[in-house]
C-alpha cells in the first residue's frame, strides 16, 4: 500500500510499504479521510516523533476492508471512525475506566502505525460505526468532537447555565454545540476572528464576543448582570484565554482547560485569587474516553452527527490534500497563521 512515512524531522515521504494484516480480534480499515491534528505538527516539523520511520495520523474515518478471526461488531463495508487510543486495560486507571490516564497505552498514529496511509489496522473495540448520513469527512472529525464532549463532562456539566467557550477553533465549535445539546441557558463564544464568530452564530451559538473589542468585558457584565458564567471552557491553550477564564468564571462555577498550553503561564496573585474568592472548580481534560471503552463520547458523537443536532460545516475544512501530496499538507503549517481550519488528507 501507499503511505506517508516520516523518516526524520521534516522528511515525509510518499512511498510503498506492506499492507497490515488483521489477526484475531483486529479490523483492517480502508482509510478515506484523515485530519492533520495540531499534535502532528511538532512530530513532523519538530522533534516530537517517538521513533522513525513512522506512519502518523489518528483523526480518521474509512470503511472496513477486512476483519480478523472472532470479530463480530463490524462487517466488511461498514463505515467507521477510528479510535486512536489503545489502553492496556489492566492498570488501575483502566480498571476505573480512566483510559486516557493509562500509563502503558499505545496510540495509533504516534506509537504505532496510523492513518496517513491507504489502510490501517486496529483492535475491534477501536472502530465506531456510523451510518450513511454521516460523510467520511465528518467521520474524520469524530476525534476532535469527542475531545470537546469529554471536556464538557470533566467539569460536571449541567444544563440551565450560561456557558463561555474561549476559542473558536474546531474543538471550541464542538464544545459550544455540546453545551447547547445538553441544555445550556445561553452559549457565548469568545474569539478574535470575526469569521470564526460568524460560523459560531451559524452553528447556533447565542452570543459571540470579539475579545479585540476594548469594551468586551463591559459587554459581558451587561449580558450576565455581572454574575459571570456557570461554566467556562478554554479551548485555545493560550496565555490570554487561560487567564480570561479566571475572570469570566462566576461564583461556584466549573472551569475546564481543554486547550493544551505550549508556553509558560504566569498568573498574578490577584488574578489567581479569583479561584479562591469565587470558589470555582478548575479541572483539566485529556483526550476523550470513558467506560465502557471507548465511551459515551464516541457513542454520542455518532448519534448526534447522524441526527444533525451536532452540526458539521464545510468551513471546518481548510483544504483537502491527496495522500500522494501529504508533504505539501504539512508545508502549509510552516507559515504561522496560514492554516485556518482542518487540513484533511484524503484517499480517492
Amino acid at each position: 500500500m501507499k503511505a506517508g512515512v516520516l523518516h526524520a524531522r521534516d522528511d515525509l515521504r510518499y512511498e510503498e510499504i506492506l499492507t497490515p494484516v488483521p489477526v484475531k480480534g483486529e479490523v483492517l480499515v480502508r482509510v478515506k479521510a484523515t485530519g492533520i491534528c495540531g499534535s502532528d505538527i511538532p512530530r513532523v516539523l519538530g522533534d516530537g516523533a517517538h521513533f522513525f520511520p513512522i506512519v502518523l495520523g489518528h483523526e480518521f474515518s474509512g470503511e472496513v476492508a477486512e476483519i480478523g478471526e472472532g470479530v463480530t461488531s463490524v462487517a466488511v463495508g461498514d463505515r467507521v471512525a477510528g479510535v486512536p487510543l489503545v489502553p492496556c486495560l489492566k492498570c488501575g486507571d483502566c480498571q476505573k475506566g480512566d483510559y486516557a490516564l493509562c500509563k502503558h497505552y499505545s496510540f495509533i498514529g504516534s506509537r504505532e502505525s496510523g492513518s496517513f496511509a491507504e489502510y490501517v489496522k486496529m483492535p475491534e473495540r477501536n472502530v465506531v460505526k456510523f451510518n450513511d448520513s454521516v460523510s467520511f469527512e465528518q467521520g474524520a472529525f469524530f476525534e476532535p468532537a469527542t475531545v470537546a464532549l469529554h471536556g464538557l463532562l470533566c467539569a460536571d456539566y449541567r444544563g440551565g447555565e450560561d456557558v463561555a467557550i474561549l476559542g473558536g477553533g474546531t474543538v471550541g465549535m464542538f464544545t459550544a454545540q455540546w453545551a447547547r445539546i445538553f441544555g445550556a441557558k445561553r452559549v457565548f463564544v469568545f474569539d478574535i476572528d470575526n469569521d470564526r464568530l460568524a460560523l459560531a452564530k451559524k452553528l447556533g451559538v447565542d452570543v459571540t464576543i470579539n475579545t479585540l473589542d476594548k469594551d468586551f468585558k463591559e459587554q459581558v457584565d451587561k449580558l450576565t448582570n455581572k454574575k459571570g458564567f456557570g461554566f467556562v471552557y478554554e479551548t485555545a491553550g493560550v496565555d490570554i484565554t487561560m487567564k480570561l477564564a479566571f475572570e469570566l468564571a462566576g461564583n461556584k462555577s466549573g472551569v475546564c482547560f481543554i486547550g493544551t498550553p505550549t508556553k509558560d503561564l504566569v498568573f498574578t496573585p490577584r488574578l489567581f485569587e479569583n479561584m479562591n474568592r469565587k470558589e470555582f472548580k478548575l479541572t483539566g481534560s485529556w483526550m476523550s474516553y470513558s467506560a465502557p471503552f471507548p465511551g459515551r463520547e464516541w457513542e454520542l458523537t455518532a448519534h448526534y452527527f447522524s441526527t444533525g443536532a451536532l452540526k458539521f460545516d464545510d468551513s471546518f475544512i481548510f483544504k483537502k490534500v491527496p495522500l500522494s501530496n501529504i508533504k505539501e499538507g504539512f508545508d502549509m503549517f510552516k507559515v504561522q497563521g496560514a492554516v485556518k481550519g482542518k487540513v484533511l488528507i484524503v484517499n480517492e
